[in-house]
């Protein structure tokens, strides 16, 4: 059965976001929609997936009935497969965690640039060009001449910031992230920083390749996405990587011929750090799999 994947976000004043949780997860339960909606002060984020297309649309339609989220955009993708195991409607500070409240994209954000203006846009040798997500998903796909910021966390783009980027030099910044979100507060953040010129792709990787042909495409490798499809590639068809079990880092078909990968125990991300209690926890945990998988 084909699951239909919706993602959406939006930055806008959500004052009562905390009254909006009970009613949304139960519209969202009673429609069987499985996924994760985060609600904060500063507006909505979520990834939610449903058997039927008329599922996804009455969520849709849910939240577009409080006029603050009528002009919700959404980007839909397909998954053989459930995505998510169960609903989540979690309140939180921020919808995607920078760290320095003050950094409101409802006040500023830099230029969207559409998917077919992308191109261009990065092939311009003035432009620097940076991958604002974290070092494990930048490591399975990117965009070519992107830089690297090495962040374990979203909350540790400001300091990289600080340290590898002068508004006097980099007056021309292409940003990019997978849905976009990032993007907007990392553009709000730097344009309050002096930052001259500031860009990001608008609807992020996953719109760049649900709508720009392979053969024309400037992105290398595979996009990681939260969920169990772990990563997509032009088409937004599903990728090659899986998860570790273990450590959660998304590995390939190479690291699953390593000798450093154990299924559901070790790969060649965590093998090195793996102890005898974590083994033996991990092949508990398979045993009682295996266990539950026989009594259903």
């Amino acid at each position: 059965m084909t699951h239909v994947v919706a993602t959406f976000y939006k930055f806008v004043s959500l004052p009562d976001f905390d009254k909006k949780q009970q009613p949304l997860l139960a519209y969202c339960q009673m429609q069987g929609i499985k996924g994760t909606i985060l609600l904060a002060a500063e507006g909505i984020n979520g990834t939610i997936a449903g058997a039927s297309q008329e599922s996804i649309d009455a969520v849709l339609t849910f939240l577009a009935a409080d006029a603050r989220l009528a002009d919700l955009e959404y980007k839909l993708s397909y998954a053989e497969s459930p995505p998510f195991e169960r609903m989540k409607v979690r309140l939180k500070r921020e919808i995607v965690t920078l760290g320095l409240p003050e950094v409101d994209p409802n006040e500023q954000v830099g230029t969207y640039v559409s998917p077919q203006e992308w191109n261009a846009l990065i092939s311009d040798p003035e432009v620097t060009i940076i991958d604002t997500r974290n070092d494990y998903e930048v490591n399975i796909g990117t965009f070519t001449g992107a830089q690297n910021p090495q962040t374990q966390s979203f909350n540790q783009f400001p300091d990289y910031i600080n340290q590898n980027l002068d508004p006097t030099k980099h007056r021309k910044v292409a940003l990019f992230c997978t849905g976009g979100i990032r993007c907007e507060k990392a553009s709000s953040l730097m344009l309050s920083q002096g930052f001259a010129e500031v860009y990001h792709l608008k609807g992020g990787i996953l719109k760049y390749l649900e709508e720009v042909p392979a053969d024309e495409s400037l992105w290398q490798g595979e996009c990681f996405v939260f969920d169990e499809r772990v990563a997509v590639q032009h088409g937004l068809e599903p990728g090659t990587y899986e998860l570790c079990r273990s450590c959660g880092y998304p590995i390939s078909q190479e690291d699953k011929a390593s000798s450093k990968y154990e299924a559901g125990i070790s790969c060649p991300h965590c093998y090195d750090r793996l102890t005898e209690e974590k083994r033996l926890r991990q092949q508990a945990k398979i045993q009682q799999f295996r266990q539950n998988k026989d009594v259903s």
